[in-house]
């Protein structure tokens, strides 16, 4: 027998929204969970239904109630995060304990958390010394920013996600294959910025010196051999919130070239696992710096994991950060 969410999916595709609709609200009166955890995607995407984060979040209080381990995971995420209402970095840390032996996701977040040196509110007690490779524009390199453990549960939780990079296309209206960089992407949205993610983005911010709100989606980029990203510049002509910063962490050793280079600054650099690159973007004035042009050089052999973080001159707008939040089931 099919379940309620391949039934609606199904609906979907046929084009029949309504009975969609009218499917999974009977169900969720019936506390189902499953329907619980769609209804509440489909209020944080506003689809077939007004976007509301806070009913989204009730949602999935319910339908954690109701045993439904993708639903425990989102909602510990917004707990952490404090998305559809006040954030709850102890309430986040409780639910893992409570899913520890029924997720082995919830398990190994719980592990690594406990690892971190943290405070109460899941900040970092303490930042490695960087070391400055260029003084204006500035860019630092933060020795083991990310430990070994937390740099693969960041690989294994987005290789499965991995898809060809993309960008938005404003004359098109959709997304397009990304013409400077050929690798594959996966994001941690709003959606899936579990307790564990957060706590790594909170600590990304803390050694930029900016508040995590002020982070774009957390991106893992993936480089087969052959592949690369082309010179480009991070910050964008006439962006009113600027990318002002960016914070790369190397996530693994085993690869041949992927180098970050700077060639207008006669500057190469390349991580060990777990160590951080950070640069700024911007002139004085908020327009791109012409000398922050880069590039990740191809990989000759192995593969290249790296996590990416745009940081922005002031925190979003809007309540789920920058970018496209990519919720889906």
């Amino acid at each position: 027998m099919a379940s309620i969410a391949a039934e609606a999916l199904a609906l979907l595709r046929r084009g029949d929204g309504a009975s969609a609709m009218a499917l999974v609200e009977t169900a969720c009166a019936q506390a189902d969970g499953e329907a619980l955890a769609m209804r509440a995607l489909w209020q944080v995407e506003g689809r077939l239904m007004p976007r509301d984060l806070s009913a989204a979040r009730a949602d999935l209080n319910a339908a954690t109630q109701a045993g439904n381990v993708g639903a425990a995971r989102m909602l510990g995420g917004f707990l952490a995060t404090g998305t559809g209402g006040a954030r709850d970095w102890a309430g986040a840390l409780a639910l893992l304990d409570a899913w520890v032996d029924r997720d082995i996701l919830a398990t190994r977040q719980r592990t690594l958390i406990a690892a971190m040196a943290i405070d109460a509110a899941g900040d970092p007690l303490h930042i490695p010394t960087p070391h400055s490779l260029h003084e204006t524009p500035p860019i630092h390199a933060f020795p083991g920013l990310l430990s070994a453990p937390e740099c693969d549960l960041l690989t294994d939780l987005s290789d499965h996600r991995l898809r060809p990079a993309l960008i938005f296309h404003e004359g098109q209206g959709r997304f397009v294959a990304d013409p400077i960089r050929d690798s594959d992407a996966a994001g941690f949205p709003i959606v899936s910025e579990w307790p564990a993610i957060h706590a790594i983005n909170r600590r990304l911010a803390a050694a930029s010196g900016t508040q995590v709100e002020q982070g774009e989606v957390l991106q893992i980029l993936r480089y087969r051999p052959g592949q690369q990203y082309r010179a480009h510049l991070d910050a964008v002509p006439g962006l009113a919130n600027q990318r002002s910063l960016t914070l790369l962490v190397y996530l693994n050793d085993e690869y041949d070239g992927g180098e970050t280079r700077f060639r207008r600054l006669d500057i190469t650099y390349r991580g060990r696992k777990g160590d951080g690159l950070l640069f700024a973007n911007c002139l004085a004035d908020g327009r791109p710096n012409p000398l922050t042009e880069h590039a990740g050089m191809p990989v000759r052999s192995g593969t290249k994991r790296v996590a990416s973080r745009w940081i922005r001159q002031r925190p979003s707008e809007t309540p789920d950060g920058f970018g496209q939040h990519e919720a889906s089931a």
